[in-house]
């Protein structure tokens, strides 16, 4: 059913029109009205008042011949971003095999000027949007008798990740000659990224839950996640609340865990207190560290 015959309206009575959100959380240079706004109207005239109305606060706009084309657009943004971290993400398994740093790999690459475009590793993906706007085109795109291979790959290797991470704990805990069950393992990290307090989909509460079944006693340090608020995927880590950061708390772990890299996280401190830990995102290169200590996952 068409937007008019659901409505019982004209499209120029109500001027439908879609201009796909553009953010980047945590940057403080990103500007609103600098970002490009891509914007599609339902008709000619719902455009054209769309522009009128976002050309009053954003510098730039995209106008595009629908709304749908619209959508498409911030399908295709979100569906790169998915393959290239699934990507490096595969790498990252490959050439830990090889004994080559995916970290250093990428550092180097970034350095060529043209036709190419740094992305990162983790222990997964997270935020509303990479771990799910792709797979809105999957379910749609089978209405059509097509299936996107890319995409349900890309999905199956970023969402393997948290059980690579836990083989590398139960390395690095082996490593000291202990297991999983019973060991203190803190979690460094809720956000899905850094600098923000955004939990939607962290691949942090898939990692707590694996170590949890493995038998881990688990804590979490994150001054922009003070307390865990309810989830639908993770209810039962609700009320749960941060620990504090001094030296007796982390010393008192036999791991810690880095799941997100806070810029406001002293890593000299946590190299200085910390027993062993797992680094999913490159946080521990260039503090003075103990040999052994530190473990990329």
């Amino acid at each position: 059913m068409g937007l008019e015959e659901g409505s019982g309206m004209k499209a120029a009575g109500f001027s439908p029109r879609f201009s796909p959100e553009r953010q980047d959380p945590a940057n403080e240079q990103s500007k609103v009205n600098l970002i490009p706004k891509v914007v599609g109207g339902y008709t000619p005239t719902c455009l054209d008042r769309a522009m009128a109305l976002y050309g009053k606060a954003i510098d730039t706009l995209v106008p595009v011949s629908s709304c749908r084309v619209a959508e498409a657009t911030k399908l295709l943004e979100n569906i790169f971003r998915s393959v290239n971290i699934a990507l490096v993400n595969e790498l990252k398994l490959v050439y830990s095999a090889m004994g080559i740093d995916i970290w250093e790999v990428i550092e180097a690459a970034k350095t060529k000027p043209f036709g190419f475009m740094p992305f990162y590793t983790g222990p997964g993906w997270g935020g509303h949007c990479i771990p799910i706007d792709p797979f809105y085109l999957t379910w749609k795109a089978r209405e059509y008798g097509k299936h996107t291979r890319f995409i349900e790959l890309a999905g199956e290797i970023n969402t393997a990740m948290p059980a690579y991470v836990v083989h590398r704990v139960t390395d690095a805990l082996n490593a000291r000659s202990k297991s999983v069950n019973g060991s203190r393992v803190l979690i460094l990290g809720l956000a899905y990224k850094p600098n923000v307090d955004d939990d939607r989909e962290s691949p942090s509460y898939v990692l707590m839950d694996l170590l949890s079944e493995r038998g881990a006693e688990l804590e979490y340090y994150d001054p922009y996640v003070p307390v865990i608020k309810p989830t639908r995927e993770h209810p039962h880590w609700a009320g749960k609340k941060s620990v504090e950061w001094d030296r007796a708390t982390i010393e008192s772990f036999d791991l810690v865990l880095i799941t997100t890299n806070h810029g406001c996280v002293s890593y000299q401190e946590l190299a200085d207190w910390a027993q062993c830990i797992v680094d999913t995102r490159n946080a521990m290169a260039g503090t003075c560290l103990g040999s052994g200590k530190v473990w990329k996952a």
